[in-house]
């Protein structure tokens, strides 16, 4: 289903049930002393709502956070892995065409095979680890001689320990990013108590009241919704593109 209809059913089925809550509670119920409980109910409600508004505000932060940082991790794998391939251009035999090859293929690997893994939190194959692992082999055993080499195969090693690095940290934001069970308890209670206290207010009329609870419970389903949307940085309408290896693929003269 497209996002912004599934984000709409959220915040209407949210605040039509909010307000048929809010059109019983003062349709049906008793009004004697409701209105002497203004004050009272007035300070709990901006206690838990305050409180709620900043368990949301931090958890969508964080979320926002990490799409940045996966965006800007998967930039740096794939720099890293160019780096490598151009360092490698200075070592003697056939080394340099070989880390470029398998430079390609590793590339090629997460494009075709991890990405749309990570949309489907589907495994991910052991792939990508043995090109790695091959690059590595390439580079360490090619001879160096001379300071300019020994200097170019320490950075292409270097820089192959970056890649192995922000890999991992892409497939750990991929695979454990979930919001934890807690961290949902919190944030679906405390946003049926947000909804549910104003029912304790008096004062108001019936439609503008139910106005009022739809209108707070549509608007705390909308963010709500966006935090489960944004667990994934790789899924999703905010979803991040493997644009950063296609960039890599050009720089190391393969066609895509």
């Amino acid at each position: 289903m497209n996002t912004y209809i599934s984000g709409l059913l959220w915040v209407i089925a949210a605040a039509v049930s909010a307000g048929l809550i809010g059109y019983a509670v003062r349709r049906f119920g008793l009004d004697e002393g409701r209105p002497g409980n203004n004050d009272a109910a007035g300070q709990v409600f901006v206690i838990v709502s305050g409180m709620h508004a900043v368990v949301l505000a931090f958890v969508m932060v964080t979320l926002f956070d990490a799409v940045g940082v996966a965006r800007e991790g998967a930039y740096r794998e794939a720099q890293s892995l160019v780096a490598v391939s151009w360092a490698a251009e200075a070592l003697p035999g056939d080394t340099a065409e070989r880390v470029r090859t398998l430079s390609q293929s590793y590339a090629n690997t997460v494009i075709d095979e991890e990405w749309p893994g990570m949309r489907r939190d589907n495994d991910i194959s052991g792939n990508g680890w043995n090109q790695l692992e091959r690059i590595r082999g390439a580079v360490l055993d090619a001879p160096a001689s001379g300071e300019w080499q020994e200097g170019r195969k320490a950075e292409a090693l270097d820089r192959l320990r970056t890649v192995h690095q922000q890999r991992q940290d892409r497939l750990n934001m991929a695979f454990n990013r979930d919001v934890s069970t807690v961290v949902w308890f919190v944030l679906v209670l405390g946003s049926v108590l947000v909804v549910l206290l104003p029912n304790l207010f008096g004062g108001t009329r019936l439609m503008p009241h139910v106005m009022i609870v739809s209108t707070l419970a549509g608007t705390l389903a909308l963010l709500v919704f966006a935090i489960y949307h944004l667990q994934n940085p790789f899924a999703g309408d905010s979803r991040i593109d493997p644009e950063a290896f296609r960039w890599a693929l050009e720089r190391l003269g393969a066609d895509r």
